[in-house]
């Protein structure tokens, strides 16, 4: 008769195991850290460093970029934060309705889209879009061994390829930032006068007393935060990219989500960094 009576695993090999499997992880996210780190240090000075030496900064690559990060970015990045601030206004009006405060309306719209909601939903469609477009082509190249053939013409990879990518997103997603708090007010705005019955002049002199240059600050000097989070994000996986065709496209996943982690950790820090510090 076969023995069906497993022994029961030893405690100690399981804490072991469990202990090994957590330390091993931890130490790869310190390693991929460094390696972030690393690469960001040399992106920033290829960008703001070289250019005023004889080493130089190709230009046309950067305003190619901004053309394709920026301006073709901006239909997506309007019509989605319309439909935010029309969300946010009804929203706010279901609550402030039951208080008889619904002139309220106009400067929570403009307060949480310039301060918050702006910066973050731009964010987070430019980590969607041009994230991972920037790792997928980076990582094309190492696969197909075009980052290799840079080497050898002693072309440095990061001047040709992550400089002008990261310029090219700390210049166009403030740009990108500012639409979206402007198009998430209009769309808040369509609600207060066509569904709140709210004048239009008195929506718009609520907003614009409530709303002060700090909020709109605040706002922008997050997205040059995130625009070089994205741009580093999407280029370090592109340079980690192994195994080919599949390869691509864990990496141009894992920046994705990469980069909408270290986005809303930086938006907490910035958040906490303005309300309790500045």
């Amino acid at each position: 008769m076969p023995n069906r009576i497993r022994s029961s695993p030893d405690p100690a090999e399981a804490l072991n195991a469990f202990f090994g499997y957590f330390g091993n992880r931890l130490f790869s996210v310190i390693r991929a850290a460094r390696r972030l780190l690393r690469l960001t240090l040399q992106a920033l000075e290829w960008s703001f460093i070289a250019p005023f030496t004889s080493r130089g900064m190709r230009w046309k690559s950067v305003l190619r970029h901004m053309v394709i990060v920026g301006f073709d970015s901006i239909p997506i990045v309007s019509f989605i934060c319309a439909l935010v601030g029309a969300i946010m206004a009804m929203q706010s009006a279901y609550q402030l309705e039951q208080f008889g405060a619904l002139l309220y309306v106009p400067p929570i719209v403009g307060v949480v889209m310039t301060r918050e909601l702006g910066p973050l939903i731009a964010a987070v469609i430019m980590a969607g879009r041009s994230g991972s477009a920037f790792a997928a082509e980076i990582g094309t190249m190492v696969v197909s061994e075009e980052v290799d053939a840079l080497e050898s013409m002693a072309l440095h990879p990061i001047k040709f390829l992550v400089a002008p990518k990261l310029l090219a997103m700390i210049c166009m997603q403030p740009c990108l930032t500012m639409i979206a708090d402007l198009v998430g007010i209009a769309g808040g705005m369509l609600i207060g006068v066509y569904s709140l019955e709210m004048n239009y002049n008195l929506y718009y002199s609520y907003t614009v007393d409530y709303l002060v240059m700090r909020d709109i600050i605040t706002g922008l000097i997050k997205s040059v935060a995130f625009g070089m989070i994205i741009a580093m994000v999407g280029c370090y996986y592109g340079f980690s990219v192994r195994g080919g065709a599949e390869g691509v496209g864990r990496a141009t996943t894992s920046s994705v989500v990469t980069s909408i982690f270290l986005i809303i950790v930086a938006d907490l820090i910035f958040t906490a960094l303005f309300y309790y510090v500045i």
